[in-house]
């Protein structure tokens, strides 16, 4: 069964709020850079792009990060199924900017805590703020985001699905439960 949560309208909505946030909490977008995690955090932090610029009357910096080699289960993973690398495009220096890593939707914080050491290995931020779309909870590391679309309680045994036109043919976020395999 699959429930809808955020229509094409209120993804809308939530970003234009989140591109406020962001420059209310950093008085402006000066030295600021909105970096995202591939793949669909790079198309939040683009659509946050374009509303800040529309707000701000100037553009704000946007690179992507790739966090493949930097997951820590990498381990686990058999020789079949290598990593595929979509490479890390930052055209700004990091250093002493302020970061915000945006990305689609926020579970354990796996993903972000890789996100993090990529960013470090390029250079040392003054700060690094997150923006999700979406904190469904069930954190497995102590991070939290600064600013967020939805908070969305769920299980473990559901999964949060937000659906973007530039991948997926429409702006949509479902939860479903789990397929047993």
């Amino acid at each position: 069964m699959t429930k809808g949560i955020l229509d094409e309208q209120a993804i809308n909505r939530a970003l234009t709020r989140i591109a406020h946030e962001i420059i209310e909490r950093n008085k402006g977008i000066e030295n600021c850079i909105l970096v995202g995690i591939k793949t669909r955090g790079i198309f939040i932090a683009k659509r946050l792009a374009e509303r800040i610029e529309q707000i701000e009357g100037r553009p704000i910096d946007v690179g992507e990060v790739d966090i493949t080699l930097y997951r820590d289960d990498l381990t686990t993973k058999t020789a079949d199924d290598e990593p595929e690398l979509k490479g890390t495009d930052i055209a700004a220096d990091i250093t002493d900017k302020t970061v915000i890593l945006a990305d689609d939707v926020l579970y354990t914080g796996r993903t972000v805590r890789a996100a993090l050491d990529a960013l470090i290995d390029l250079g040392r931020p003054a700060q690094i703020q997150l923006a999700v779309l979406i904190d469904r909870g069930h954190r497995e590391l102590p991070i939290r985001p600064d600013f967020i679309g939805k908070n969305v309680p769920t299980s473990k045994s559901e999964v949060v699905e937000a659906r973007l036109s530039e991948v997926d043919g429409t702006d949509e976020v479902v939860i479903q439960q789990k397929t047993s395999l």
